[in-house]
């Protein structure tokens, strides 16, 4: 028979981002937040190198977007991007990271609305109990009605990091997660998925490529 060739493989980032895809998925959430900056390209602009510090902006144009419809449809946005921030560098903060966002828009929402999306989030996650893991809200009538949305409708939002959340973080340092679920494909944020306790061997040239080796795609045998 030969040799069995090498099969693909991806970068745990990679797995972890699928599953949280499919997360939204599941839960109606298959509208993709996607805007690229659009202008016509010149060399003076490039070379400001505008880094984007979260996908909110992203949010905020397709709502504007939104607003423009002869008449508002209830949407579900998510989107898993890449953002920059000047942090100080540890074994959880890099300048870099993907953030990963919710955001709902329909008639009269509230905070109780919000509190059941997130429940059934994070339940998807396999948390047992409430932890603090990113940050949600409700978006102000301030930032709504100039976009030109109706007056009745609400914007419910949610994000965390796809590397690692800084507030699951022990005083010594290690991170944790409470999770219930024994399945080996148990969803939750790469560091914690993977036991890596230092980004830099997650993001970076000291990436253990075995790491990657023995998470391959898949393998046909028949």
């Amino acid at each position: 028979m030969g040799v069995a060739p090498n099969c693909g493989h991806l970068h745990p980032l990679m797995k972890v981002r699928t599953q949280f895809r499919q997360i939204f998925l599941e839960m109606g959430v298959n509208t993709r937040l996607r805007f690229r900056y659009k202008y016509d390209w010149k060399i003076e602009e490039a070379q400001k190198n505008i880094l984007r510090t979260h996908t909110t902006a992203v949010s905020a144009r397709m709502l504007y977007k939104l607003a423009q419809q002869e008449k508002f449809t209830p949407v579900k946005y998510f989107s898993i991007d890449r953002v920059f921030r000047n942090e100080t560098l540890d074994a959880t903060h890099l300048a870099e990271f993907h953030q990963i966002e919710g955001v709902v828009a329909d008639k009269d929402l509230t905070l109780g609305h919000l509190m059941g999306v997130l429940h059934q989030f994070f339940t998807k996650l396999g948390l047992k109990k409430w932890v603090e893991v990113g940050n949600s809200g409700v978006f102000r009538p301030e930032m709504l009605l100039p976009m030109g949305l109706p007056e009745d409708v609400s914007v419910i939002a949610w994000g965390l990091s796809l590397e690692s959340p800084p507030s699951m973080q022990t005083p010594a340092g290690s991170v944790f997660f409470l999770l219930t679920q024994p399945s080996p494909l148990i969803r939750r944020p790469t560091m914690i998925k993977y036991g890596i306790n230092n980004i830099r061997e997650l993001v970076g040239h000291k990436v253990n490529l075995q790491m990657v080796y023995d998470s391959p795609i898949c393998r046909l045998d028949s």
